[in-house]
């Protein structure tokens, strides 16, 4: 029994897992079906000649049996998961990718924080916005996302801090990649992008107890003008509900404004996914910032809250979600592509302070 039980700690040490093994024989039988599972798609797999779903160099779509709506493919084994120093504050999450905290708050009303507490929050938001030019300084064709992953990842905790993502609900790398059809939550592996794609990075930091987040759309060399058209309509669309945001303003008023934008520009709001509160918890109250027209969201802004705003934008009139089977990435019904960009939001006694911006990007504005 130790002997297996030491088999199976070696197993899963070698596959970049954690913490997981058999407690002996029987263990082992039950639980075979979900090692064999685990084992599959952390594995590189021989190339058999029938199979187009495996490729010469190990490489695999481990979703052969789907059926897509657009053309991108996953392309497995994923990396393991990547090691955060000891050293590092983490969120309660980090270990068992259960956010505690954020259950215990759930249902309380927006956290108004402090001038300290606000403090921190320009710290983190500086460091998100830090980590994610980092990250896009890299974007060109033939880069996979799984290198801009270990690129965040080391960025991140060069700066001490820790990479929101990894491990949250499980979620398995330290940011989201989403590319072309992908709407949101994209899981880096090992496709290399191309020239012509379109590639969304989404960086969320935790340090001194408080997370940011922020995200941009790029292009990958040279893309399409309806590609163009995506990223400058959804930019707009964030830039144009930014300008809304003081105390008094109602979170359900920002999808009048971003909605009508993308319409006149040929595309659609998503309405499956929206903008959070974010502070000492990743997602927080507001737990729902609509970004469509006609939501029946609650709540006012008043100085001290923060939040992001994060509108996501596809190519053409519908906004509707398909999801692959590693539960985590959102692409459009269509295949049509997605573009989204993100900020992290203060509202202040006057207005808004952006706390993640940036340098104004050309291609974005024409």
């Amino acid at each position: 029994m130790e002997r297996l039980r030491a088999l199976s700690l070696d197993i899963f040490r070698r596959l970049g897992i954690q913490g997981s093994f058999f407690c002996g024989q029987e263990c082992f039988k039950a639980n075979w079906k979900t090692h064999k599972v685990i084992h599959d798609l952390a594995t590189p797999k021989q190339p058999l000649l029938n199979d187009p779903n495996i490729n010469k160099d190990g490489t695999f779509n481990p979703f052969g049996a789907y059926k897509f709506t657009g053309s991108l493919r996953p392309v497995y084994p994923l990396s393991p998961k990547r090691e955060v120093p000891a050293h590092i504050l983490r969120p309660d999450y980090a270990e068992d990718g259960i956010p505690i905290s954020e259950s215990k708050k759930a249902g309380q009303p927006p956290q108004i924080l402090g001038p300290e507490e606000q403090d921190k929050m320009r710290t983190v938001c500086r460091l998100v916005r830090e980590v994610l030019d980092v990250a896009a300084s890299h974007i060109r064709p033939g880069i996979t996302t799984d290198e801009i992953d270990a690129i965040v990842h080391e960025a991140t905790i060069e700066r001490n801090a820790y990479p929101s993502p990894l491990n949250y609900r499980g979620f398995p790398k330290s940011v989201c990649t989403s590319v072309n059809e992908v709407i949101c939550h994209g899981i880096p592996d090992k496709r290399k992008l191309q020239e012509g794609d379109i590639v969304n990075i989404d960086v969320s930091l935790y340090y001194d107890g408080f997370h940011g987040d922020l995200n941009e759309t790029y292009p990958v060399g040279r893309v399409d003008d309806d590609l163009k058209k995506v990223m400058r309509t959804a930019r707009e669309c964030l830039d144009e509900a930014i300008k809304l945001c003081k105390p008094g303003a109602l979170f359900r008023d920002l999808g009048k404004t971003i909605e009508p934008i993308a319409r006149a520009n040929g595309c659609a709001v998503v309405r499956t996914y929206c903008g959070h509160g974010i502070n000492d918890l990743f997602h927080g109250a507001p737990t729902n910032v609509p970004h469509y027209a006609k939501n029946r969201a609650i709540g006012t802004m008043k100085p001290g809250m923060t939040f992001t705003i994060e509108p996501m934008i596809n190519l053409g009139h519908n906004w509707d979600v398909a999801h692959w089977p590693d539960e985590w990435t959102a692409v459009t019904v269509d295949g049509k592509p997605s573009a989204q960009f993100e900020e992290t939001l203060l509202i202040t006694e006057t207005g808004v302070e952006v706390l993640t911006a940036g340098k104004r990007r050309d291609d974005l504005y024409s």
